[in-house]
């Protein structure tokens, strides 16, 4: 997926590309998205600028984020705000489209979230989504998808995709460790920036780690919900939490990793 890319953009190419994937799996264009867990804001001011939504919503739990955010990132149509995944502050059924991008492992109910984000989606609206979860979680993660009360209607596995982008990207990502944060934090850093030994890259090249994307739809009234173990799946993407944003004036946190 080489999509062409301004000089400003391509040097966070591996996590546009993360984003682009998740986000097209339904069409953005004239909808109102609202994306759960934005971070710094990278991918929500890229997918704005190119999809076209009538109007972005981004939410994160980190004020300081958000504050970040809003200085940095100045695109029409996009709002940046402060917000729990678990208690989204909207009305039901007020979203066409709802985004959720390295993040969710990080919830402490994630039932609840799925909850959210069927509550605050319109009939017929789309849930985008991608995250990992290690072996011994992933029964507990396919579960809780399935009791969702949305469609599936596709899901892929992009550990390959994620290493390669991880592969990339690790230099970088390493430099920026090392400059950024104490020596007695390198390894953490190292660990959750993906770099090449982490623990975190070493699981995904075993296949101790699964990185998948689906693409969710919330029912129209009078239709049923399938089984997940009914649904197509793909064989083939890697984690963000809301951390504190670094003087470095990262957009994009170091775990999206993208690269075909």
């Amino acid at each position: 997926m080489g999509i062409p890319l301004s000089p400003e953009d391509e040097i966070n190419r591996a996590c546009i590309q993360l984003y682009h994937h998740v986000a097209t799996q339904a069409p953005l264009q004239g909808k109102n998205i609202l994306e759960v867990s934005c971070g710094h804001g990278g991918g929500a001011a890229y997918l704005t600028r190119t999809l076209q939504p009538q109007g972005y919503t981004a939410l994160d739990l980190n004020p300081a984020g958000i504050r970040f955010c809003k200085q940095r990132h100045e695109v029409a149509g996009l709002v940046f705000m402060e917000g729990d995944a678990e208690n989204l502050p909207f009305a039901p059924s007020t979203f066409d489209g709802l985004i959720n991008v390295e993040a969710s492992h990080c919830y402490p109910n994630f039932p609840r979230f799925l909850e959210e984000v069927a509550r605050v989606l319109r009939p017929g609206g789309h849930f985008l989504y991608a995250d990992f979860r290690f072996a011994d979680r992933l029964a507990e993660w396919e579960q809780a998808l399935a009791a969702a009360k949305l469609h599936i209607l596709c899901t892929q596995n992009i550990n390959a995709e994620v290493l390669r982008g991880m592969n990339q990207n690790s230099s970088r990502s390493l430099d920026l460790v090392e400059r950024r944060l104490p020596k007695c934090l390198h390894s953490l850093g190292g660990d959750f920036a993906g770099t090449k030994g982490s623990r975190i890259y070493k699981a995904l090249h075993r296949g101790e780690l699964s990185y998948r994307s689906y693409c969710f739809s919330k029912p129209v009234s009078g239709t049923s919900l399938p089984l997940l173990s009914r649904t197509h799946h793909r064989e083939g993407i890697r984690p963000r939490n809301s951390q504190s944003p670094s003087n470095s004036g990262e957009c994009f946190d170091c775990l999206q990793r993208w690269r075909p």
